[in-house]
């Protein structure tokens, strides 16, 4: 399974580029999502982390897409509040778009007009998401079943719980707290990693 890291907002630029570059060759792919930071930020940052060797192909920009065009990435996260997919495929056919869901007619709807991938959360209880009830495994697995195109699980995942999401027809897991919320934020993607490639069947 893959893993995706998404950035908590709760960083600077600079320690951004510190952890990133630290963690990069552990994640399939880092989703910057930073609402606080302005597009100029966005660019300057991606350009950096660019510099430090991280590729840009693991980079996937959440909901700006004229920052992520304009640093060259071809990869963009629309959260469920975002551009419609449709339009975004349409007028940047380059773009890999993932859209984020809550719900099945949520992923019906996204995968049908044109979302390369879906996450879906939140799966396990969470911090970030503090007095939310936690959708749980069933939930993800109906959403996997209802669509063709890959689903990623996301919300309160660490090692432990990973062996729950094994036996789900997912891609991967995005982790937000568990790794840019660490001590050893490197340490802690490598145990992702490594739970997520072990005993896998696919």
């Amino acid at each position: 399974m893959k893993l995706h890291l998404v950035t908590d907002g709760r960083h600077s630029a600079a320690e951004l580029v510190k952890i990133i570059t630290d963690i990069h060759t552990s994640a399939d792919a880092i989703h910057i999502r930073e609402k606080n930071k302005s597009a100029g930020e966005l660019i300057s940052l991606i350009e950096e982390l660019h510099q430090n060797g991280v590729p840009k192909s693991k980079l996937v920009m959440n909901d700006r897409v004229d920052a992520a065009v304009l640093s060259g990435l071809h990869q963009v996260q629309l959260p469920s509040h975002s551009f419609n997919v449709k339009l975004v495929k349409q007028r940047f056919p380059h773009l890999e778009v993932g859209c984020s869901v809550h719900t099945a007619a949520e992923a019906v709807y996204c995968a049908e007009n044109g979302a390369d991938r879906l996450l879906f959360g939140h799966v396990f209880q969470t911090s970030s998401k503090n007095g939310l009830e936690a959708r749980g495994i069933s939930k993800l697995a109906e959403i996997a079943e209802s669509v063709s195109i890959p689903v990623i699980a996301i919300g309160g995942i660490n090692p432990a719980v990973i062996p729950d999401l094994r036996d789900i027809k997912i891609e991967g897991a995005a982790v937000m707290s568990y790794v840019f919320s660490a001590e050893h934020p490197s340490h802690a993607a490598l145990e992702l990693a490594d739970q997520l490639k072990r005993g896998m069947g696919h």
